[in-house]
């Protein structure tokens, strides 16, 4: 076995054909060597064949032929060869049920920038939290936000913040980065490589995938069929620290001639017809074509030097200047120095099997280099054995072979037993019939007999013969039973049962997980346990196909870049990325200067969806959430963060419900207050208006007496000037009466004294003139004499 060339050797040497040579000469000389009788490659081979055979039911007859036959002789033997179909059932059992699980793929920026604007956003947000007092009293008093965000989805505490962080916040980028591996792997019909390689993880135990990038297709996402499969040794699962792998392609000749134009007529005449060569053991029929050629396409990781010389200035700046890494500086110079370091690459190769014919050799033009370790290189391909220990592979399918054969020996011996099974049949006493005399002068006949007997189960005999002696075959006919191979099937079929219960303990694919026979009397919550532990058995089958999944979409992740700056279907992409998200466009342009992160987000299965919805169901029936809150928990596909958003919005509602009733106790202690207050007002109000009504009435009555007595005044009154009036009307004619008294005693005086001067006059007249006297009474004339009597009006 030839060894490989020395990886501490210049990178001129590494580019070279001969050091390539070196290499492919080595991979054969280790997977494909004809001289050594433990071939790598064909072990590995025919090893996966014999499960995928196993796998299909289709597994060689010969072991069971040799196993039954005698010294190679099944003349005696009729049986029905073909294997029972056990193992097919368990392996679509469990690789349908994993390629049924959906999952998410989410990304998560890790460079500088992402974290500067995920740490920025978080500080907001933190910010708000802490003055959240502060900007709810500006925004009342004087209408103006100062939240950063939408107020009612502020976080209440660092918990809180933490699963929004989680489940609610995605940067621009990163939505476009998921959506971007939605394409590609939409574009490469992933779904249908990935249901390839869980067959194989459960079939072979080794799964592998590979990616690659082409300036005409893009980037490619390739099944690759273990069976072909070459590697360096490794004892990790996940094939890490391997540095080299390939596969072996089988293309015609003129796909050859397509691929390397360069090659002559010779040399595809010479590669043709060394096709069963190169230690590939025997060959099949299809693999027997002429018109094919086998090539060994592979990955050499190595280093290579990266060395610049450092140049300083006249103005005491530097200048680096690349350079191979036979460089060195001259000694004595104080304005050259030599900078250096090491990082991986890898080359690719081609090499054609049987005619040591290395048609390809280059370093790849485009390798992945996870961007936050640069000077790390990965391979085009992604492998997983999840049972591997010192090389060796374990699978589902290999650990049951043994019991299958079991199973298939023990169907074989079944055949055998039936085979030689007779029925039962029965026994006829032809001297009984002949003593029996059916009474019409004819004997009872063997056929009449053993018609009788099939149609209706009935039989005639005699206990005496004709000369009266005791009849011994006085029952002439009797039924035999045929016993001899029901023992043995039942202890076949309880073998059969045994070695298909062994499959089942061996694999952990119990009844519960296929269904095929539950038990009635079995509680669902003890048949969903006995599935949910079924799946636990077989969940590294599931964890390597997430493990390939997630490194598929690093590769992706890390290849998109050069979508972006070099391939020509660059404008395809982005259009075809915009018909999801036409806002994720601007962010694409500099997709290829984020480092992203990938997770892989599994759906739920049916257990877990069961226990998250008894425990969102009794949170409902407690009232401790919401129906938006089960809504919004319904769609969180992470478990662990869909519980822990259910505690806080359970701590939510029970702190808000504690705030509710205590704002209700308040309410209702204010609306005690406040009845109190408005029973004692309205007592007041009644006592007052009681108050007002007997002062309304008092006022009244006063009114009443008040007008009544002003009535009555202005009757007195009115009486009083009717009196007055009647008074200075009876006073005035008591005045003009006294007045008229006055007058006429005046006047009487006046007349009386106007006569006594007339009288006078006369007596001084008689007096003078001596008259004689007079007499000056009345002579019956007179009106103030002559009987009239003026006594009633003399004064009272």
């Amino acid at each position: 076995m030839r060894e490989f060339p020395s990886q501490v050797v210049s990178d001129a040497e590494k580019i070279s054909f001969e050091y390539g040579l070196k290499v492919a000469q080595a991979i054969e000389g280790e997977w494909f060597d004809k001289d050594n009788r433990s071939n790598r490659f064909i072990y590995n081979k025919s090893n996966f064949r014999n499960l995928r055979l196993y796998a299909r039911g289709e597994q060689s007859v010969q072991k069971y032929k040799d196993e039954l036959s005698i010294n190679g002789d099944l003349s005696y033997l009729n049986l029905d060869w073909k294997p029972v179909p056990i193992i097919p059932k368990f392996v679509d059992i469990v690789v349908n049920g994993m390629a049924n699980r959906v999952y998410d793929i989410k990304t998560y920026s890790q460079d500088p920038y992402g974290v500067a604007k995920r740490t920025e956003y978080m500080e907001s947000i933190m910010e708000d939290m802490r003055q959240k007092e502060l900007k709810k009293f500006v925004q009342e008093k004087f209408g103006l936000s100062l939240f950063n965000g939408p107020q009612e989805l502020l976080p209440e505490s660092q918990e809180e913040l933490d699963l929004h962080m989680q489940i609610n916040y995605k940067q621009a980028v990163e939505i476009a980065e998921e959506q971007a591996l939605s394409v590609l792997l939409e574009g490469n019909k992933y779904e249908l490589t990935k249901k390839r390689f869980y067959y194989d993880l459960t079939v072979l135990g080794i799964g592998a995938v590979k990616t690659n990038f082409n300036t005409s297709e893009g980037v490619t996402v390739e099944y690759v069929d273990p069976e072909n499969l070459v590697y360096s040794y490794t004892d990790s699962p996940y094939f890490e620290d391997i540095y080299y792998v390939g596969e072996v392609k089988d293309i015609p000749v003129n796909e050859l001639a397509k691929q390397f134009p360069y090659l002559s007529e010779e040399d595809l005449e010479e590669a043709a017809s060394n096709v069963t060569k190169g230690g590939l053991g025997s060959l099949t029929n299809h693999e027997k074509d002429t018109n094919k050629v086998r090539v060994l396409y592979f990955n050499y990781k190595t280093y290579m030097n990266e060395v610049y010389k450092m140049k300083k200035t006249a103005t005491g700046a530097e200048k680096a200047i690349s350079k191979d890494d036979s460089f060195n500086p001259p000694e004595n110079s104080s304005n050259f120095d030599k900078e250096h370091r090491s990082i991986e690459c890898l080359y690719e190769g081609a090499y054609i099997l049987g005619c040591n014919k290395l048609v390809k050799w280059e370093m790849s033009k485009n390798m992945t280099r996870p961007k936050s370790s640069f000077t790390k290189v990965k391979t085009n391909y992604s492998i997983v054995a999840p049972r591997m220990y010192e090389g060796r592979i374990e699978s589902l399918v290999s650990r049951i072979t043994g019991f299958a054969d079991m199973v298939q020996l023990t169907h074989l011996k079944l055949q055998q037993v039936i085979s030689r099974m007779t029925p039962d049949g029965v026994y006829l006493d032809a001297d009984g019939l002949a003593e029996v005399d059916l009474g019409n002068g004819t004997n009872y006949n063997p056929q009449e007999a053993l018609n009788m007997f099939f149609q209706t189960g009935s039989v005639i005999g005699r206990s005496f013969t004709s000369e009266g002696d005791m009849n011994p075959g006085k029952v002439p006919i009797q039924e035999i039973s045929s016993g001899n191979g029901g023992a043995k099937m039942q202890s076949l079929i309880q073998t059969y049962n045994y070695y298909l219960q062994m499959i089942r303990d061996t694999t952990g694919l119990n009844e519960a997980r296929d269904a095929a026979n539950p038990d009635p009397k079995s509680l669902v919550g003890v048949q969903k346990m006995a599935a949910a532990n079924s799946n636990t058995a077989t969940r590294h089958i599931l964890q390597g196909g997430l493990f390939l999944t997630q490194s598929i979409c690093e590769s992706l992740s890390l290849r998109i870049s050069d979508i972006i700056e070099y391939s020509p279907t660059k404008d395809a992409f982005i259009q075809t990325l915009g018909m999801h998200n036409v806002a994720t466009l601007e962010e694409m342009g500099d997709l290829y200067l984020y480092d992203f992160g990938i997770f892989i987000e599994l759906t739920p299965d049916e257990e877990q969806q069961a226990i998250l919805e008894n425990n969102i169901q009794v949170a409902l029936a407690q009232q401790s959430i919401e129906l938006e809150d089960a809504i919004d928990l319904r769609e969180i596909k992470n478990i662990k963060l869909a519980n822990q958003l259910l505690k806080i919005r359970r701590k939510k509602k029970i702190a808000q419900d504690q705030k509710i009733q205590q704002e209700n106790i308040q309410a209702q202690s204010q609306a005690n207050i406040q009845a109190q207050q408005a029973a004692a007002q309205s007592e007041m109000q009644k006592q007052q208006a009681i108050t007002q009504s007997a002062l309304s009435l008092e006022e009244a009555k006063v009114g009443f007496e008040v007008q009544k007595l002003q009535q009555e005044a202005n009757i007195k009154k009115e009486l009083m000037e009717l009196e007055f009036n009647f008074n200075m009307q009876l006073k005035g004619m008591e005045v003009d009466g006294q007045k008229s008294k006055e007058t006429e005693k005046e006047d009487r005086k006046d007349k009386r004294t106007k006569i006594q001067a007339s009288q006078q006059s006369e007596l001084i007249d008689q007096r003078n003139n001596n008259k004689p006297p007079k007499n000056f009474e009345s002579s019956g004339n007179d009106i103030l004499g002559g009987g009239i009597d003026i006594s009633e009006f003399g004064p009272r």
